[in-house]
């Protein structure tokens, strides 16, 4: 059998040929991030129609890594952090290229971050910014012309703001220390707060206020109130009164489309197995079936003209890369802009398989599997099916959110070196309801971890994964599930990677970033308390167990990182070293909460490569 060929690690971890492109108001321009002759992403921009783009910024550092247009169209908005550090400023540029960006936040230690942008209100944007107190976040109207500051709301312990169409910072979230949460609302900026929607602890999670329609009078809000799972209402702010626009029994709601003009709720967006779009409006009918027979693929709407006559949007699928399209809605037609990593073409690319198992407790979880392409792996004996193959168990970070079907670096990298990549939505992921997510509290090392055996067990059962050839690597809260593998259970493992991972829950809980405010609260009533609960937590940290890890590790670490700092890394590897135990330790100096820079990201993956198969035998780039 001729060998499946090697895809680059520099065309799936370096930088891509463009991404996250965005439709102007007026629907005539589209700016997206690509690399600039030196390799940074940053901004260009150009009329879509004549593809005549340019770069509007000129960040040499770490590269733009998100923008949006303002409501008029007139500038290109971006916040930039120092090296990783997440004291954000907001920065303003011209789309023609024609003057240098501005910085609309020049304040040093302060985060800056946009809260809203809205072309009914095109003259202004909110922002939240901690000046007064560095964990608190207060509301700011912004003129991006000029850059003058309107405050418009003090924070008063809130973790969400809404404006409405005129601007106006008319509802909050404020969450309380035993995990309820309330909604407030307002009639205008002088005016006293008042409950709207009031949830328990087990519904905080899911409360997320949308926005308001046109005029003002009807929030659209995602609440597990009633429900187990996040369900959109339309609430009216005078009456209290709320009707549900769409639910489904299993899965959240998690997004929502509405009109530019109106604010009204058009369709939704559910993650089951894949991204289910679910159209509320039947004027829009017409509209998606043009663009689901226009490319295969999950369909998403990153963006709509202030018209309604342009819609950009992206087609994602599994096994190749996502391509972005504008579809005139006059026509019914769409035009192709390009894809996101037109090298992939040139390659084999793994089909992403949905899988679900009854965890130890009986708790049903879902994830996904991807197989190496044939000439990946030697064939498997006649008639046995899928080899038993080595795999790598990938456990998302956060740990509040969840894998996806579709195209992923990652994954496509594994299967292509001959592993099983598996992907698991443990219990604590969302999308699954409340019930599920919930579930993952205080379970962090605890009954979160056995779903991430129980499904490596799954798959052994299954016949597909070798049961001694098992991998686990993860970053963030992915990284410490990697670092708990590796300590309590290590006769699961041949070897673990983690990237970014706490490994003392109570030096990390303690540590948090004071940006981020109310969260610390949360993860204290979810994780547990450093005050009150010491030794419960520190039972549930890898640094207690280190002196029973005996697989080789390698670990990864940004020395700027404000969230998981390099103290946590550094305090496992000393207790490796004096323990004998094969280890690789990578500090990259100008990296934060990951690894951005395409250098940096370059050698951490070569180093995991040559990690992964020399423990587990897979395949590897020798460039």
């Amino acid at each position: 059998m001729t060998a499946h060929p090697l895809i680059p690690r520099s065309v799936l971890f370096g930088n891509p040929d463009r991404m996250s492109p965005a439709l102007s108001p007026c629907g005539r321009f589209l700016a997206y991030l690509a690399p600039d002759a030196r390799g940074v992403l940053n901004v260009h921009a150009g009329p879509w129609e004549g593809r005549e783009f340019r770069p509007v910024t000129a960040d040499a550092g770490r590269g733009v890594r998100a923008f949006a247009w303002s409501g008029d169209g007139r500038v290109l908005l971006y916040a930039q952090d120092r090296d990783g550090d997440e004291n954000t400023r907001l920065y303003a540029a011209d789309p023609a290229g024609a003057a240098p960006a501005r910085d609309l936040t020049p304040y040093d230690g302060v985060q800056a971050r946009i809260v809203a942008i809205d072309p009914r209100c095109p003259d202004r944007v909110l922002i939240g910014l901690n000046l007064r107190d560095r964990a608190r976040h207060d509301a700011y109207r912004l003129d991006p012309a000029t850059g003058k500051l309107d405050l418009a709301a003090r924070d008063e312990g809130f973790t969400r703001w809404v404006a409405d169409d005129r601007m106006r910072v008319r509802g909050a979230v404020r969450a309380a220390d035993d995990g309820s949460a309330v909604l407030l609302v307002r009639a205008d900026e002088d005016a006293p707060w008042r409950e709207l929607h009031r949830v328990g602890a087990e519904d905080a999670p899911a409360l997320r206020p949308f926005g308001f329609t046109t005029g003002g009078r009807h929030l659209l809000l995602l609440s597990s109130l009633g429900s187990d799972t996040a369900r959109l209402l339309r609430v009216d702010t005078v009456t209290g009164d709320s009707e549900v626009l769409y639910e489904d029994p299993r899965y959240d709601v998690e997004g929502v489309g509405t009109h530019p003009v109106t604010g009204r709720a058009q369709f939704v967006l559910v993650r089951r197995e894949r991204n289910d779009i679910e159209v509320l409006d039947p004027s829009l009918a017409a509209d998606f079936e043009a663009l689901r027979a226009a490319a295969r693929g999950d369909v998403t709407v990153l963006g709509r003209d202030r018209a309604d006559r342009h819609w950009l949007v992206q087609h994602n699928t599994d096994d190749g890369p996502a391509g972005y399209r504008v579809l005139r809605r006059e026509t019914g037609r769409t035009v192709f802009l390009f894809s996101h990593l037109p090298a992939l073409d040139a390659h084999g690319l793994a089909r992403v398989e949905p899988f679900s198992f009854r965890a130890r407790d009986g708790l049903r979880v879902h994830g996904y599997l991807t197989f190496p392409p044939a000439g990946s792996v030697p064939p498997a004996p006649s008639g046995t099916g899928h080899r038993r193959l080595p795999a790598v168990l990938c456990v998302h970070g956060g740990p509040w959110t969840r894998d996806l079907w579709g195209f992923r670096s990652e994954a496509q990298w594994l299967a292509n070196r001959g592993y099983l990549c598996i992907q698991v939505n443990f219990r604590g992921s969302t999308g699954y309801g409340k019930r599920f997510t919930n579930a993952g509290d205080r379970e962090w090392g605890g009954r979160m971890q056995d779903d991430l055996q129980d499904a490596v067990r799954h798959t052994v059962a299954l016949g597909h994964t070798d049961p001694g050839r098992v991998a686990v690597y993860g970053g963030s809260y992915g990284g410490y599930a990697a670092l708990v593998g590796a300590a309590f259970t290590p006769d699961d493992y041949r070897c673990a990677v983690a990237v970014a991972a706490p490994s003392s829950l109570i030096t990390f809980i303690e540590s948090v970033p004071a940006t981020w405010g109310p969260m610390a609260a949360m993860l204290r009533r979810r994780v547990g308390s450093p005050e009150t609960e010491r030794d419960f937590l520190w039972s549930r940290s890898p640094l207690s167990a280190a002196d029973r890890i005996r697989i080789p590790l390698l670990i990864g670490q940004g020395a700027r990182d404000p969230r998981v700092r390099s103290e946590e890394s550094e305090r496992l590897v000393a207790a490796l070293r004096r323990n004998g135990v094969p280890h690789e330790y990578l500090l990259f100096p100008d990296e934060g909460h990951g690894f951005v820079r395409p250098r940096n990201r370059l050698a951490f993956y070569a180093a995991v490569e040559r990690f992964l198969a020399q423990h587990l035998g897979g395949r590897y780039e020798e460039t």
